[in-house]
């Protein structure tokens, strides 16, 4: 290959990465503001547990407390870290999995992952995402928090929430909750092979291809996934979240002094049931968050296709080299007939990682 073409092949790749972080940091983000206010709710429960006295419905008595006592503002506490964590997130995920992808083919000699493969670079790229996202997700659960605990100083914004605890706690203020959060990697290895299943099990039964599932297949899948891998792992989300909001209440001081600690503390206390506190409302929120979620995905990933410019010149060239080289005709769906070199085959069939739904609808 000249060149030129090493040059083109890697605009195109550049090409598809942008596409799929953009669309999906956008879908992420829609998701993320639509399910706020469930978000709050659940994160609060995670850290306070059921307040007490509850009656009726945790949700919207929940709801009804907070605009209350916070106003409609209050729903959409630690909205903007979530958002603004989706964007490094997103970029870090997509460029650790697709090294990790490549570096797993190559080993293994062919364009195929196994199922181990891709749960290795998926939770590689998973960790990865959590190290370097941390912080941003301590300053979001105590901005969704801070408004229960009347006798701490509130933060004013993320820029003061990430100055004042670097300032008051060190690095490692940023980094509490660390620990459960790459236990949680876990999440992808159950939900991944769940994903994978259903995907298979929906093609099959509609006679088409996995990579030709409508929107709405798609999101039946991962929701479905999705609420399967939470309740096996969502008790490091609620130790994470207690590891996270501690920090922020001085007066009270340090309550665990680690991951080992807060989970013989939450058993003593609340029994199996406190690991698992918000779990209801984090499963009511999963599903309209993957319907969101991946419907806008499609819907922007396709826009983008057409808008963002590609090498036309390289496609050109390709497209006549195939047609020289080509011993029999190609079926009309083929990565060569859209003029895609074949590396970049599973590039198109799997737009959205599979890491990456965790995130998406993130804690």
């Amino acid at each position: 290959m000249s060149s030129n073409d090493q040059t083109s092949g890697t605009s195109l790749y550049i090409r598809a990465l942008i596409c799929n972080a953009a669309s999906g940091a956008a879908a992420g983000a829609i998701a993320a503001t639509f399910v706020s206010p469930l978000d709050v709710i659940k994160t609060r429960l995670q850290v306070h547990g059921l307040p007490h006295g509850q009656k009726g419905s945790i949700i919207i008595t929940s709801l009804q407390n907070i605009v209350r006592n916070e106003g409609f503002r209050g729903m959409y506490r630690g909205l903007s870290p979530t958002i603004v964590a989706l964007l490094p997130n997103w970029a870090v995920y997509f460029t650790s999995y697709e090294q990790l992808k490549g570096l797993l083919r190559s080993r293994d000699g062919c364009n195929e992952l196994t199922t181990i493969g891709s749960i290795i670079a998926a939770a590689g790229a998973g960790a990865a995402t959590a190290i370097s996202t941390n912080p941003l997700w301590v300053v979001k659960t105590r901005l969704q928090t801070q408004g229960m605990r009347p006798d701490v100083v509130p933060y004013k914004s993320v820029l003061s929430a990430l100055t004042r605890i670097t300032h008051e706690e060190g690095i490692r203020g940023l980094y509490s909750g660390i620990v459960p959060s790459l236990a949680g990697v876990s999440h992808v290895a159950i939900q991944f092979p769940a994903y994978e299943k259903i995907k298979s099990y929906i093609a099959e039964k509609d006679n088409t291809t996995v990579d030709k599932l409508t929107p709405g297949s798609v999101a039946v899948a991962s929701s479905i996934s999705k609420v399967f891998a939470s309740v096996m792992t969502y008790p490091h989300e609620v130790i994470r979240s207690r590891l996270q909001e501690q920090g922020q209440a001085k007066n009270i001081g340090v309550q665990y002094a680690g991951v080992i600690d807060c989970t013989k503390k939450v058993f003593q206390k609340e029994g199996i049931p406190g690991f698992y506190r918000g779990c209801a409302t984090n499963l009511f929120r999963t599903t309209p968050s993957a319907v969101i979620t991946f419907t806008s995905y499609e819907m922007i990933h396709r826009f983008l296709e057409r808008v963002v410019p590609q090498d036309k010149g390289y496609l050109h060239g390709l497209s006549k080299a195939n047609e020289l080289n080509k011993p029999q005709p190609k079926a009309s769906g083929s990565d060569t007939d859209r003029g895609q070199p074949p590396s970049q085959s599973n590039t198109k069939a799997s737009s959205i990682p599979h890491g990456n739904k965790e995130q998406l609808t993130r804690h």
